[in-house]
């Protein structure tokens, strides 16, 4: 059974070795960090990256498909703590990513990737203002992530939000005026109606004049 086991793994190792120019070996025999025979980084990866003008160094992992990060990314800091979950797809930022403190999650971005293969990309968005319209748009791709959808910011060591950002390709969306309240807080002037000529002469010449009570010819009973 031993040496059963020893073959296999020998097996395995011979046929990784033929995929990979480079690789390593966990103790439970997974391959990681492959570099494959075209010099493209696939399958699963670990990497390390050191500290730099006063950010953190930090570990990630995830997967690697034609030299790009694709799917779920994971980041630890150097105590082993977990500050990042981010999606990708085409090697740039896709999906949702959240980050997080020590006392839990502190922000949520949302992003559109691009295929970097095309030099304008056409693409079906969802509107932000109606989840079941989408809207076809045409854009020019510098090969980055698009900010797409809300963004959200909590309160440390709860899920409350300090603030939220919703963009739509790049762009900031603001909030819309309510029309109907607009209509009701904010009413137009209605301009002075002027009097007739003849009624200002009239009161011009009758101005400093007490007035005088008119008999009816009726009389008291």
């Amino acid at each position: 059974m031993r040496l059963l086991l020893i073959f296999m793994i020998i097996v395995f190792a011979v046929n990784v070795n033929a995929q990979c120019k480079t690789f390593k070996l966990t103790s439970s025999g997974d391959t990681l960090n492959c570099i494959d025979q075209n010099d493209q980084k696939r399958g699963k990866w670990v990497l390390h990256v050191d500290a730099l003008r006063g950010n953190p160094g930090y570990d990630e992992e995830g997967e690697f498909a034609d030299n790009r990060k694709e799917g779920i990314w994971r980041r630890f800091s150097s105590m082993g703590d977990l500050v990042a979950v981010q999606n990708y797809r085409w090697g740039n930022l896709d999906g949702t990513s959240q980050y997080y403190g020590i006392a839990g999650i502190e922000r949520e971005e949302n992003w559109r990737a691009m295929n970097p293969a095309n030099a304008f990309d056409t693409v079906m968005a969802q509107d932000l203002d109606d989840e079941n319209k989408y809207v076809q748009v045409i854009i020019p791709n510098d090969g980055r992530s698009l900010k797409h959808g809300i963004w959200t910011w909590y309160r440390p060591g709860s899920t409350g939000i300090i603030k939220t950002e919703t963009y739509f390709l790049n762009k900031i969306q603001y909030p819309k005026e309510n029309k109907e309240t607009t209509e009701t807080t904010v009413k137009k002037e209605e301009p002075k109606k002027e009097k007739p000529k003849q009624v200002l002469e009239f009161e011009k010449k009758n101005s400093g004049k007490k007035s005088t009570k008119q008999r009816d010819g009726k009389t008291g009973g």
